[in-house]
């Protein structure tokens, strides 16, 4: 082979070397600069570990998937999540630095009040500071089981806290919880053990994307599934109701993947119980 053929071959050759390699996705891009902004955040690093962890697990996938050539729209859809992720991290951070200020100042104000009690305080007194502290025990019991619920991403409606398992939780177009899941039910299921008056309704959601009566057994299929895997980890049955919605309670616009992902969700709903949260 002269130069010259030599030459051609070789253009040839880091050409095609070039047109596999994957594209710069901007999502991914974006994922990765935001997860290393929380990374380097001494409050998102000490507060919020786990969370953390999950924002960069989820990259990860992401990250996989970009190099396997996997479909742009695909890359978007877990760039998204892994974003997602690091968002839940920072404001779990926020939320429990604002706690552990407000609970230094509580710390502080019951110090004084304690330091200004004298031995002069008659019966009287004394049955009314243990009224107010039984008091303040069960505001202590609600505080602690609306924390607990919090901490598994629950938010406060007019039926009581809501805790939405989105995400990726099942194989497209079934009711088979994927592995990853398992991290989020585990959490509920020691929500239950720690506090096993608790009892709650199981509500699935889908998107729109499908007929509407397939989606009303798809999402009852799923509430079941998350049922079942939390009876499988020793939560009652009796504590433990299912009801599906199908595609008829949207949380976001089901026009957009990001919206329809928000929608296919399983919502665990805890009615308002005030005297029955484990103080463990």
């Amino acid at each position: 082979m002269n130069t010259r053929a030599f030459s051609v071959a070789a253009l040839a050759a880091l050409l095609s070397a070039c047109n596999t390699m994957p594209d710069r996705n901007n999502a991914l891009e974006h994922a990765r600069v935001h997860l290393h902004a929380a990374q380097q955040d001494p409050q998102v690093s000490s507060l919020a570990a786990d969370e953390l962890k999950r924002a960069g697990d989820a990259f990860s996938v992401a990250e996989v998937a970009q190099g396997k050539g996997e479909p742009s729209t695909n890359v978007d859809h877990l760039s998204y999540l892994a974003d997602r992720r690091v968002t839940i991290a920072q404001e779990t951070a926020d939320s429990r630095s604002a706690q552990a200020t407000v609970a230094s100042a509580a710390a502080a104000r019951d110090k004084l009040r304690l330091a200004s009690r004298t031995q002069e305080a008659d019966t009287a007194n004394a049955k009314l500071a243990n009224a107010q502290l039984s008091t303040q025990r069960g505001e202590q019991r609600i505080n602690q089981l609306e924390q607990q619920l919090s901490d598994l991403g629950a938010k406060k409606t007019d039926h009581g806290m809501v805790v939405t398992l989105g995400g990726v939780l099942f194989y497209t177009g079934q009711a088979r919880l994927l592995p990853a899941a398992r991290h989020d039910i585990a959490r509920l299921a020691e929500f239950f053990k720690r506090n096993p008056k608790r009892e709650a309704l199981i509500e699935g959601n889908t998107d729109n994307v499908g007929g509407e009566s397939s989606n009303m057994d798809l999402s009852q299929r799923r509430a079941d599934a998350v049922k079942d895997a939390l009876i499988g980890l020793g939560v009652p049955a009796e504590n433990l109701r299912t009801g599906a919605n199908g595609e008829d309670k949207p949380v976001a616009t089901n026009a957009t993947a990001a919206g329809r992902q928000m929608n296919r969700r399983v919502e665990v709903i805890f009615a308002p119980q005030a005297d029955t949260v484990s103080t463990k």
